[in-house]
């Protein structure tokens, strides 16, 4: 079987080869920092060293509704810059090219280029070194235009080029130049179970495009694969060949219909076959991690896996001798656009979160982020009895609590996912189960545990997957320390 390149909420895989080193970023939608940095020297072993999007200014997604953001960006390098390009959609910039010399950062506040009017922008250079913008026009055919990156203007009215193999809504361009031909390599079925690769060649970067005679070159559709929804592929050439990247997600259970991480980087090899490239994804192994966060070091919160809503997380939370200050102030809580909320994906199928507070001073807990309508929550707070805990469960408006009282002291919040079983035993046909439990002095009590198909990508609203991690509702909480253990 084979396992993402990169777990967890990770969709449009864009890389570029520098030398012998590997460079690779993915969308971010409606979180800060943006657009994460991944290094890697064998295309297989990667490490985050930074983000592209690290200000505010440089993404303006204060106003920008779920399911818009940072949309699918292409990373290319030239002449010793790197330049990443992309659309934040639905009420941010528009499309935008950043550059830097240093993948890690810091990158340009960016240039925008206003005839770009749709998503998932390419960039390439054609043989007199002009820069070619591709994009998706969704649901028209494939438009292209040139430009200036130096000041966004287009060159050109935008055209058409290719209206896909046939397939629902082409989208996610990307375009090659090898040999004598131009290679533009496409979505098409929509990002769902539909989801696919298909190939056009011509002898010019505009066409006229023909149609790969085996399109689609790579597809989950129909199939009983555990990997599905394949499809937003990119090319990388390496030592070996041909490579790409691509997304897709491992549903669970019986019926494979639910997918709780969202969509993730997959890694495949490419063979050329009379001049079309022939995919498959490559056979890798399962990966585990075990993550442990000591916020009294500030090292802890200044790890590049943390990620806000719609802001940088210094707005609410700090450093401070007994750990990770998270406060409320500004908040609009976790149904809102900015809530007081510090989040890591969650990478792994089967996987355990466990973060201790103390909440004298305020409530707030350990919370499951989807959307604003899709999120679950384990809030403590104090008071005469002890510590009141409340489970709290939203899906699309519908809201529903558990409640416990614990002793008084600290308190150790604790989410745990399990997949279900995938033969024909009871639950095998919905999603994980999640538990959440919650322990204070020497008592330890399940609040609930919950079907976890309401939580993931194919019933939520959003276009990314979990995202687990402390909060604060009122007041300011201080988070000790949290543990992330995952496997699968």
């Amino acid at each position: 079987m084979s396992h993402p390149l990169l777990p967890g909420f990770n969709p449009d895989p864009s890389v570029v080869r520098v030398g012998t080193d590997y460079y690779l970023v993915t969308s971010s939608f409606e979180y800060l920092p943006g657009l994460p940095v991944h290094h890697s020297t064998d295309l297989r072993t990667w490490r985050q060293i930074g983000h592209v999007a690290t200000r505010p200014g440089q993404v303006q997604l204060d106003r920008v509704p779920t399911p818009g953001g940072v949309w699918a960006p292409t990373l290319r390098y030239r002449h010793g810059v790197f330049h990443l390009i992309v659309t934040v959609f639905l009420g941010g910039r528009g499309c935008v090219v950043f550059t830097a010399t240093d993948p890690a950062g810091p990158w340009s506040d960016g240039v925008t280029i206003p005839a770009v009017d749709g998503i998932d922008p390419d960039l390439e250079w054609d043989e007199d070194g002009t820069a070619i913008v591709t994009f998706a026009r969704h649901p028209d055919p494939i438009q292209q235009v040139r430009v200036d990156l130096s000041t966004g203007e287009a060159l050109e009215v935008p055209r058409a080029i290719w209206p896909g193999s046939g397939l629902y809504s082409p989208e996610g361009p990307h375009l090659y130049h090898r040999g004598e031909w131009w290679y533009l390599v496409v979505a098409e079925g929509g990002t769902d179970r539909g989801h696919a690769v298909t190939v056009a060649r011509a002898p010019r970067p505009e066409g006229p495009f023909e149609s790969c005679p085996a399109n689609p070159v790579l597809t989950a559709s129909g199939t009983g694969s555990p990997v599905q929804n394949l499809g937003h592929a990119d090319l990388v050439e390496t030592d070996e060949g041909t490579a790409l990247v691509c997304l897709g997600v491992r549903p669970v259970g019986l019926a494979q219909s639910f997918s709780p991480l969202g969509r993730e980087t997959f890694l495949g090899t490419v063979d050329w076959v009379d001049g079309w490239p022939r995919p498959r994804l490559a056979d890798l192994p399962p990966s585990m991690e075990e993550a442990d966060y000591d916020f009294t070091e500030a090292s802890a919160f200044s790890d590049p896996v943390w990620i806000a809503v719609r802001r940088p997380a210094t707005e609410f939370a700090r450093t401070v001798s007994g750990g990770l200050l998270i406060s409320s102030a500004g908040s609009t809580g976790l149904d809102g656009t900015h809530p007081a909320f510090l989040g890591r994906r969650q990478r792994h199928l089967t996987a355990t979160v466990g973060a201790v507070f103390d909440v004298s001073a305020g409530a707030g807990g350990l919370a499951v982020r989807n959307a604003e309508d899709n999120s679950i929550a384990l809030e403590a707070r104090t008071s005469a009895g002890g510590v009141e805990i409340t489970a709290r469960a939203v899906v699309a408006g519908f809201d529903r609590s558990w409640h416990a009282t614990l002793p008084a002291g600290e308190v150790e919040l604790t989410v745990t996912m399990t997949p279900p079983p995938a033969d024909f035993s009871a639950g095998a046909v919905g999603g994980d189960r999640i538990r959440l439990t919650a322990r204070s002095a020497d008592t330890e009590v399940t609040l609930t545990e919950l079907d976890g198909r309401h939580w993931c990508f194919e019933t939520a609203k959003a276009f990314t997957g979990r995202v687990i991690g402390p909060f604060a509702s009122e007041g300011h909480v201080i988070v000790r320390r949290l543990h992330y253990s995952g496997h699968g």
